[in-house]
């Protein structure tokens, strides 16, 4: 099953983006064997000027056809990360060709957006930058792959 991160925003050279790096090329060498990956991401402009819906717009342009939605969202839901695991196995095991994750801008996502998803999965009631939900969600990616191949990495 392919991953897909669809971003507003575009992650510069710095620490953020050599965590992204770093674990979105650990979820692809523990993944694979596991038929999951591997990740593209598709980063789309900030449109500040036309606001959530020019985004949304941006956004489903960048999802793959027929692929299915999860967005992160602060009113998504809340998992633990063996829960988080289980679902992406669900989701691969149902015959799921491409997830895509969608991490929205500054003002979140557009509502009909959110409308159109499949599923929204938060990691918390607090509002974290999208630049940091990108660096949680490739972890959690990473570790929900290690749990799924019975890796030590995660330690419950």
């Amino acid at each position: 099953m392919r991953v897909h991160l669809c971003v507003v925003g575009r992650l510069r050279a710095g620490p953020e983006r050599e965590l992204v790096d770093d674990y979105l090329k650990r979820f692809d060498r523990t993944g694979r064997a596991l038929g999951l990956g591997p990740v593209r991401i598709v980063e789309v402009d900030d449109r500040k000027g036309g606001g959530m819906a020019a985004e949304a717009d941006l956004l489903r342009r960048a999802l793959p056809s027929g692929a299915r939605l999860c967005i992160l969202d602060e009113r998504g839901r809340l998992m633990t990360s063996p829960d988080f695991a289980a679902e992406l196995g669900r989701v691969r095991d149902n015959g799921t060709q491409d997830l895509a994750f969608v991490i929205g801008g500054a003002d979140g996502i557009d509502p009909a957006l959110r409308a159109e998803a499949d599923m929204a999965l938060s990691f918390g009631q607090m509002v974290w930058p999208h630049m940091l939900v990108r660096v949680m969600l490739a972890e959690q990616l990473y570790r929900a792959a290690s749990i799924l191949s019975g890796s030590p990495y995660h330690r419950a």
